[in-house]
């Protein structure tokens, strides 16, 4: 039975691409050609002018009420809830005090075209990062220096830096991800040379993750990132500048009641909890747990239904324990090794880039995550955890 299961396991039924990982298939659609959307794309493209001149607001609160059923295919789709995101988040935090409720003309769309990709009207990691770049040259590989954003807030080197370093990740971790198949396979069959192979692709993967985030500072100041890029992806969930929630005006399904949703973070990448899922790296049964189950939550459906088919079928840390074999057992101490790395790394930008900030702005503040969580715990707890599964 469990053989069956790991050749059932085939990335394209979750939407999971072997050269690209969890970044969609085709690169994402740069714009809306149906004219009926241009009040989207022009509010769109004049965001960050908008946001310097205080007008956003008072933009949108004019826009035409545009319905989403001219909207043909997914690449549309995710467009349209990318667009819609940042007019939001943009619509929610620009101002002296962040807007409480959101215009029907503006939150039925949002609604509507996150209901129908499985997620929540609010700026999360998919549309932040997976569905925001585009290539310079479109026959080079998608890597800095060839990728630049389809959308900012109020732009700038270190905004275009800090997301861009994240897709760059998310490439390079598609090594890793393409083995999974096969290392599940290898693990119930015992297969000890293609298990241990697949899990060296998966070390040398997480070599080149950290080598990626390790650039973040070469192009994101930790003083721009907190002050100027940090400021717009905070959610209303566990947010102090709103405590109540934010209200969607005209959608029926929320009953005029304030919603509360968390704000887009690095933990809605599928790729290290799908890692973690592959060697069997368990968390402690508490409130970061529950937090790291909720942000799936955010996550596009067909990545969140890999990650638990990778979780619920994975006996590569058992088979690693009865092997006796001293070069599996170097190799998944390395991928513990590398996955270990990346998140101290990860909690050292934490800490320059957001722990160390002066707070000036209650709607941005310094011990609180944009994903509304007491980071520098999160992260110091997450870290010692994947350290202590080496075998």
């Amino acid at each position: 039975m469990q053989t069956a299961y790991a050749d059932e396991l085939r990335l394209e039924d979750y939407a999971v691409h072997p050269e690209r990982g969890f970044l969609p298939a085709e690169d994402p659609l740069p714009y809306l050609e149906d004219p009926y959307y241009a009040p989207w794309e022009q509010i769109a493209a004049d965001l960050p002018k908008l946001l310097v001149a205080r007008k956003l607001r008072q933009v949108v609160d004019a826009m035409p009420r545009l319905t989403i059923e001219r909207l043909q295919t997914e690449r549309e789709l995710r467009r349209a809830m990318m667009l819609l995101s940042y007019i939001g988040h943009g619509y929610v935090w620009n101002g002296d005090a962040p807007a409480e409720r959101i215009p029907t003309n503006l939150a039925q769309p949002w609604y509507e075209v996150s209901n129908q990709l499985g997620r929540s009207p609010v700026l999360s990691y998919a549309s932040y990062a997976l569905d925001n770049w585009r290539r310079l040259d479109p026959n080079a590989p998608i890597e800095l220096g060839n990728i630049v954003l389809l959308q900012n807030f109020l732009a700038g080197l270190d905004e275009e830096w800090f997301i861009l370093i994240h897709v760059d990740i998310e490439v390079k971790a598609a090594r890793a991800i393409r083995q999974i198949p096969s290392a599940l396979r290898a693990a119930v069959q015992s297969d000890i040379p293609t298990l241990t192979a697949a899990l060296r692709e998966v070390a040398t993967a997480l070599e080149q993750m950290y080598a990626v985030l390790a650039r973040m500072p070469e192009a994101c100041d930790p003083y721009i990132y907190y002050h100027r890029v940090r400021p717009y992806i905070h959610g209303w969930k566990n947010n102090p500048a709103l405590p109540n929630g934010l209200i969607y005006e005209g959608v029926d399904a929320y009953g005029g009641q304030p919603q509360q949703f968390r704000g887009e973070t690095g933990a809605q990448s599928s790729i290290i909890p799908t890692l973690d899922g592959l060697l069997g790296v368990q968390h402690a049964d508490d409130p970061l747990k529950t937090y790291l189950m909720e942000m799936r939550l955010y996550m596009p459906p067909a990545h969140r239904r890999f990650m638990e088919a990778v979780e619920t079928r994975s006996t590569v840390r058992e088979a690693v324990l009865q092997s006796g074999d001293a070069a599996l057992r170097e190799v998944y101490n390395a991928c513990i090794e590398g996955i270990q790395r990346f998140r101290a790394l990860h909690l050292e930008y934490a800490a320059s880039y957001i722990y160390k900030q002066q707070a000036k702005d209650p709607k941005n503040p310094t011990r609180v995550g944009t994903g509304g969580t007491p980071f520098m715990k999160y992260l110091k707890k997450h870290r010692d955890e994947s350290g202590a599964h080496r075998v």
